[in-house]
């Protein structure tokens, strides 16, 4: 028995080192998964609002004789949003940059249609139009919400597969940020 004390030994510490690195591999997946959880939130949060913005053109074009050029400029605005999709499994950093530059435009297009809207106070006291504009408040709210833990859940992520000796063990990719797009800390500013 004691002959074999020295190899039980050793299997022993390699047992505890394997269900270790598991343990590692394990929760390093468990970050990821929560950071392709909170993606799906902010994607969820953007499709709220492109479905919202359908209905909000309908009841403008059905109260108002109304500028084409701003309806047509949201809507394509709208369609090229809803093209640009990130993989939550494989963010970088360029996709996100592209995600938010067509959001960021349907933003712009949506700023100019509820300006121009100013002109019509028939439709200002439509209640559908005002029930869709709160609800466009709301899910505005909603997508700072997601976006902000999204960015939590990144943080957590980054700063488990990047610290050591997860670093040693792990081969998961740093996920970028959700950041502003650039001019964001600027006043918007809105002409009548």
């Amino acid at each position: 028995m004691r002959k074999f004390l020295p190899w039980i030994i050793v299997a022993g510490i390699v047992i505890i080192i394997v269900i270790w690195a598991m343990g590692i591999q394990n929760k390093a997946l468990g970050y990821s998964q929560a950071v392709g959880k909170e993606w799906g939130n902010v994607d969820a949060a953007y499709q709220r609002r492109n479905d919202l913005i359908g209905n909000l053109v309908n009841t403008v074009k059905g109260a108002a004789d109304f500028e084409k050029t701003t309806l047509t400029a949201v809507i394509e605005a709208r369609s090229k949003a809803t093209s640009v999709t990130v993989d939550p499994t494989n963010i970088t950093p360029e996709q996100l940059i592209k995600f938010q530059q067509a959001q960021s435009g349907l933003s712009s297009s949506l700023s100019r249609l509820l300006v121009n809207v100013e002109r019509y106070p028939e439709l200002k006291a439509n209640s559908n139009f005002l029930k869709l504009q709160d609800e466009l408040a709301s899910t505005e709210n909603q997508i700072l919400t997601a976006r902000t833990r999204f960015n939590e859940s990144v943080q957590a992520y980054n700063g488990y597969v990047l610290a050591v000796p997860q670093k040693w063990f792990l081969s998961y990719p740093e996920k970028p940020f959700f950041k502003s797009v650039e001019g964001a800390d600027k006043p918007v500013e809105v002409k009548f």
